[in-house]
């Protein structure tokens, strides 16, 4: 079961930081970041961050890119 202790909100605020921080570069950076949590063994914290991962990746699927028009 998934870390609750954390807001859905919070999971949201901060993929939005990483995208603006990290662009195209969030989802491996939250990747990342998961990987860390596993291996040092804090499984909530694992957790957390594929929230935020699975959230980057709501949040980006949404994002129409530069130079596209919608019709």
């Amino acid at each position: 079961m998934a870390d609750m202790t954390t807001s859905e909100l919070d999971i949201y605020r901060t993929a939005n930081l990483l995208i603006q921080q990290h662009g195209g570069d969030a989802p491996i950076f939250a990747a990342m970041k998961a990987d860390e949590m596993l291996d040092s063994g804090d499984m909530d914290g694992c957790l957390v961050w594929k929230r935020v991962l699975k959230a980057i990746d709501e949040i980006m699927a949404q994002k129409v890119p530069e130079g596209t028009t919608i019709q």
